[in-house]
């Protein structure tokens, strides 16, 4: 009846308590309608499935668009563009941010010089030992060539005396005569054609 009212494809199956089955079919065969009826609902399933991810791709689209836009114009305000919409709020907020970034680029650059000169001390250190033994093994180099006698050339310079001794003639003695050794050990005082005159006159 509902088939001949309709004008509509029926198909109908009943399981009893006892497990009997019952069906009933306005059409020629069950399966066609079964068939018929698994193509439109699963057809209709798949054509609103792409409809939802398509919003929400819009919908993260929208998300992220606002993301760039609010990253874009963070950025020149950054730079120092765009500031005449911004409150003083916003403003003071900002001068914030750029001291927070500066205090954090000088302390990286502190540590990046800190850590240049503590590698130049490193191979400061390592060119002394470097010079150090060098210096050792010429030393041996030389000894071993000289012999016990060590050259010229493996010597220390020794520093040149400050004072030099200073070259007089005893002889330029202002009223005296000069005495030899002989005379002093035999006891013999010279004259001057003068017995009673000293030397000195």
């Amino acid at each position: 009846e509902l088939s001949v009212l309709c004008d509509a494809e029926v198909a109908l199956i009943i399981f009893s308590n006892h497990g009997r089955l019952s069906e009933f079919c306005s059409s020629s065969s069950m399966m066609k309608t079964l068939e018929r009826y698994h193509k439109c609902s699963y057809n209709a399933t798949e054509d609103i499935i792409p409809s939802k991810e398509t919003e929400n791709s819009y919908h993260e689209y929208l998300k992220l668009k606002t993301r760039v836009d609010y990253l874009q114009r963070s950025q020149r305000n950054l730079l120092g563009e765009d500031l005449g919409p911004l409150s003083t709020k916003e403003l003071e907020q900002l001068e914030n941010q750029l001291e927070i970034s500066l205090k954090h680029i000088r302390s990286t650059k502190t540590q990046l010089m800190l850590d240049e000169l503590s590698d130049l001390k490193g191979k400061e250190h390592m060119l002394q030992d470097a010079n150090q033994l060098l210096r050792r093994k010429s030393w041996k180099n030389c000894s071993r060539d000289s012999g016990p006698s060590m050259p010229s050339d493996c010597q220390p310079a020794r520093p040149e005396r400050f004072f030099q001794p200073l070259a007089c003639d005893s002889s330029l003695q202002i009223g005296f005569h000069p005495v030899g050794i002989d005379q002093l050990n035999n006891g013999v005082s010279p004259q001057n054609g003068d017995d009673y005159a000293p030397a000195w006159m």
